[in-house]
């Protein structure tokens, strides 16, 4: 049993041997409830405008330096077409919190990618309606990322000025009472987080019960008023994406881009501490350099199939196969299929 007493303890441990031992056996259990298939999903960032102004994030709305773009249905369903082309079996709509995409716009979006490509549809666009997320779900959306950052209030409140720390929560009830598979995560190394903080965002993802957890470090990007503020550690995500496996078992984890960004090393690493999947990035070069969440992001030059081919090559460094299926959520293993 993984209290919080217990959860801190761990992600305080200094001593090298019972760090291996944590990792292993987070590797273990991946295996045993996850496997050993690396599943991908083609990342698509269609747009950089945000109307929130999230105290750790590139994309702000204040962050006057930043160069906005958008991306047309017609340029999003040819990069969709483009990554079916390359083998992907799931592509990941994401964009800054943008009125500009409107519910109807979005849904007419997810059909034709479902009807037209056959792929499985992962939508993250932050916050909106009961009503906006039920029109998306309709239109076939599969899976829906949306992540509370924090479950302290107080370092909420602090780091998000303009979002409501209980409608986050809400939203992800609304997700699961539409069908979505849910997903959420964290950041860790948050000026401000505690151990206890973190130990309380790691049980909240076992309470929720969610399909995909992303997790990754904080970095500290120069053109917000976070700039200068410590990156998180490389060995502090390890950890936590540790625990959080070990305690929920079968949700799919991402080894995020941001954790390649800290470390040269870092996905291989979140690998092999209980990550199952990759997001190779699929934007187009002329937009991807302005997705910056957080500066000197990976991956920024190389083309899609380049992308597709180093994940091959990272999973089969570590003994690893790619999923030929679409990695719908473990939990609901009728939908598992190409």
């Amino acid at each position: 049993m993984y209290t919080k007493r217990r959860i801190v303890e761990l992600l305080k441990e200094t001593d090298e041997a019972a760090i291996r031992d944590l990792f292993r056996h987070a590797d273990e259990v991946r295996k045993e409830f996850a496997g050993d298939a690396v599943h991908l999903r083609g990342l698509i960032e269609f747009s950089n405008y945000c109307r929130r102004d999230c105290l750790y994030c590139g994309l702000r709305r204040s962050n006057g330096k930043a160069v906005r773009y958008r991306m047309e249905v017609p340029e999003i369903l040819a990069q969709a077409a483009y990554a079916k082309s390359l083998g992907f079996h799931t592509v990941v709509l994401q964009s800054g919190e943008d009125p500009y995409y409107t519910a109807k716009v979005l849904g007419s979006l997810v059909r034709r990618l479902k009807e037209d490509l056959g792929l499985a549809v992962t939508v993250s666009v932050g916050e909106r309606t009961y009503e906006e997320y039920k029109t998306i779900r309709e239109a076939g959306a599969d899976r829906y990322l949306l992540r509370f950052e924090t479950t302290d209030p107080v370092l909420f409140k602090a780091l998000k000025p303009d979002s409501h720390h209980a409608k986050r929560f809400l939203c992800l009830d609304w997700l699961r009472k539409l069908g979505y598979q849910v997903g959420s995560g964290n950041m860790v190394g948050l000026p401000g987080q505690s151990m206890e903080s973190l130990a309380d965002d790691i049980l909240k993802f076992q309470e929720l019960d969610l399909d995909m957890i992303g997790l990754g470090p904080f970095i500290s990007h120069p053109d917000t008023p976070l700039a200068g503020c410590a990156n998180g550690s490389m060995n502090m995500v390890l950890k936590v994406t540790a625990i959080t496996r070990i305690v929920t078992r079968n949700a799919h984890m991402p080894a995020t881009t941001a954790s390649g960004t800290l470390d040269p090393e870092g996905r291989q690493k979140v690998l092999r501490c209980g990550a199952n999947v990759l997001m190779p990035n699929l934007t187009p070069r002329q937009y991807r350099e302005h997705y910056l969440i957080y500066p000197d992001k990976i991956c920024i030059e190389e083309e899609p199939a380049q992308c597709r081919s180093d994940a091959e090559n990272m999973a089969a460094a570590l003994g690893r196969t790619i999923a030929a299926d679409a990695g719908h959520s473990l939990k609901m293993a009728h939908l598992q299929q190409p």
